[in-house]
C-alpha cells in the first residue's frame, strides 16, 4: 500500500476494493441471466422488467437506500427472516454496502452485457440449434464466448460503480469506520473537518485514478466488440 496513506485511508480503500469485487462476483451470473433473458427473448413484462432493472439509475441513490434499510433492516421483513433463520444481519455492515452496490451497478452490468449478446449474430445460433444443441448448449458454447469482451466490460464498470457508489450505501449501512466506511463515505467524513483537506484530496485522486482505469478499460473492450461483429 502507498505509504502516503493513513491506516484509516488504507482501511476505507480496502473496504472499497473489498465491497466492490464482492458486489461483481456476486451479481455477475444474475446480470448475465437478466441481460439474456432482455436480449433473446420476448415475454410479456418484458418492458416492465427492463424498467425495474435501470430503476436504480434514475432513482436517488438516498431513496434506493432507504428502501434497502426497510427491506433488509434488522425489522424489515427480509432483515427478520434472515437474523431468525440464519443469524445473519446486513444492516450496518460491509456486506450490506456490497449489497447496495450490487443494486447499483446492476444497470450497467445488464445493459452492458445485454449489448454483447444481441451483437452477436442470432443466426450463428440457429445453426447450432438446427444441429441438435439445445438453448443452453448454445448460450455456454457459442453466445457466451463471443460476448466475452461485454461481459468483461460490464464487469469492469460494475466494479468502477461499487467503488464510488455513496448515497444508497450511507443511507442503508450509515457510515462506520473499519466496517462500512468505503472511499466515498472517508471522503466526506474528511471534507467535514477541518483537518481533512490533504486526506481527502488523496482518496479523492484515487478515486479519480480507478474511474478513468475503469472507463478506458471499458471502452477498449467496448471497441474489441465493435471490431468482433
Amino acid at each position: 500500500m502507498p505509504e502516503f496513506l493513513s491506516p484509516a485511508e488504507i482501511s476505507a480503500l480496502i473496504l472499497s476494493i473489498q465491497v466492490a469485487v464482492t458486489a461483481v462476483l456476486a451479481e455477475l451470473p444474475i446480470a448475465i441471466f437478466i441481460a439474456y433473458i432482455l436480449a433473446r427473448i420476448n415475454f410479456p413484462g418484458r418492458s416492465l422488467l427492463n424498467i425495474l432493472i435501470h430503476l436504480p439509475l434514475v432513482l436517488p441513490p438516498v431513496v434506493t437506500g432507504y428502501f434497502l434499510l426497510l427491506l433488509f433492516g434488522n425489522n424489515g421483513p427480509i432483515g427478520d427472516f434472515l437474523i431468525k433463520y440464519f443469524n445473519v444481519s446486513i444492516a450496518f455492515r460491509w456486506t450490506g454496502a456490497a449489497l447496495a452496490s450490487a443494486i447499483m451497478a446492476l444497470p450497467l452490468m445488464v445493459r452492458a452485457i445485454r449489448l454483447s449478446f444481441e451483437a452477436v449474430d442470432t443466426k450463428i445460433e440457429d445453426a447450432a440449434r438446427t444441429l441438435g444443441a439445445n438453448r443452453i448448449k448454445v448460450f455456454m458454447s457459442i453466445t457466451l464466448p463471443l460476448s466475452y469482451s461485454g461481459i468483461l466490460a460490464g464487469i469492469v464498470l460494475g466494479f468502477a460503480k461499487g467503488i464510488g457508489e455513496f448515497g444508497a450505501t450511507i443511507t442503508f449501512v450509515a457510515n462506520i469506520p473499519n466496517e462500512t466506511q468505503t472511499l466515498p463515505l472517508a471522503i466526506y467524513s474528511y471534507a467535514q473537518s477541518l483537518e481533512g483537506e490533504l486526506p481527502a484530496l488523496r482518496l479523492a485522486g484515487l478515486s479519480i485514478i480507478v474511474s478513468i482505469a475503469a472507463l478506458i478499460g471499458s471502452e477498449l473492450l467496448a471497441q474489441r466488440q465493435m471490431k468482433g461483429r
